[in-house]
């Protein structure tokens, strides 16, 4: 399943008439209620947004969570889909609200319900993203709002529609969804707090326990802990849009959030993959094996005993 994305007028013609925007790998038979997304890693730059911004493309590969979508590439395998965003982060930052937009980016005005005082917004890092992820700033003039909406139509609103899908499917077939949204974080965001302690290799946010089942996060960290790496919960990465719209337990659709420290599988100066990636996607093919396992009856059980 693809989706196709769009031209815009303010960046001008882009070399390709269309642009995929989203792709689903899909298992040959369902066999889970389990949802693999990957929101960030997308490598799809167009011409024309490479053209008018003020950075180049390696500059702009900083918002990337590179390459995560190859980390968790198996989960076909298992009896669960992987969807995944083609266009990059820096283009459209689909865990955001649609309305987060900011008002510095735009020559002409916002429309009265858009959201300009988020806390992201404010930083700079809203649905079209000011600033990357070092903070430089990506155009070197101001948006038209009609780009944004072209944008979003093309990128955003194609992969929450296949995000909706999924999860529409598996609460049809199984009763109950569970999206794992990965990502990966800056190793400077797995930094130990206290001298000689290790640096935190994950970070599972599920919103404090609102937006997933404690039996899912609970699983995910075991697994992970047995693999050898070291966990944190919800600091300094809690979960962004997609765990707090998506996730409703109580209505048996649960969202997991996964932070990976970069310095395990990736050269972050040279955005390239190191001699780690290799091992950490066999480790991530145990933690897929494992949530790819649940089932229904678990998730509802724990959640009652919860």
């Amino acid at each position: 399943m693809k989706k196709t994305g769009e031209r815009s007028s303010q960046d001008g013609p882009d070399s390709a008439a269309e642009r995929n925007a989203v792709e689903i790998l899909t298992p040959q038979r369902l066999a889970s209620p389990v949802v693999f997304a990957s929101p960030h890693s997308g490598r799809d730059y167009p011409t024309a947004f490479l053209k008018n911004a003020r950075l180049d493309q390696h500059g702009l590969r900083q918002s990337e969570d590179s390459y995560v979508d190859l980390l968790f590439d198996a989960a076909p395998r298992h009896g669960s889909p992987l969807l995944r965003a083609l266009f990059p982060r820096a283009y459209v930052d689909v865990n955001r609200s649609r309305d987060e937009l900011d008002p510095r980016m735009f020559a002409d005005d916002l429309p009265a319900g858009a959201d300009t005082r988020s806390s992201r917004v404010i930083a700079g890092l809203g649905v079209i993203p000011r600033i990357v992820a070092d903070g430089q700033d990506i155009y070197a003039r101001k948006l038209r709002f009609a780009d944004a909406k072209r944008r979003l139509a093309a990128c955003y609103d194609p992969y929450h529609r296949a995000l909706g899908d999924l999860v529409a499917s598996a609460q049809g077939r199984f009763g109950c969804a569970v999206v794992i949204d990965c990502h990966s974080m800056p190793s400077a965001g797995g930094a130990p707090i206290r001298p000689g302690e290790r640096p935190v290799d994950f970070v599972l946010g599920d919103r404090f326990g609102a937006s997933c089942a404690g039996f899912v996060t609970e699983l995910a960290d075991e697994t992970l802990c047995e693999l050898g790496f070291e966990t944190a919960r919800n600091a300094p990465y809690a979960g962004g849009y997609v765990a707090s719209s998506y996730g409703r337990p109580a209505n048996g659709v649960h969202v997991l959030q996964i932070e990976i420290n970069r310095a395990l599988y990736l050269d972050e100066k040279r955005i390239a993959r190191t001699a780690g990636f290799e091992q950490l996607r066999n480790a991530m093919i145990t933690l897929i094996k494992r949530l790819s396992a649940l089932r229904a009856d678990d998730l509802w059980t724990a959640q009652a005993a919860e």
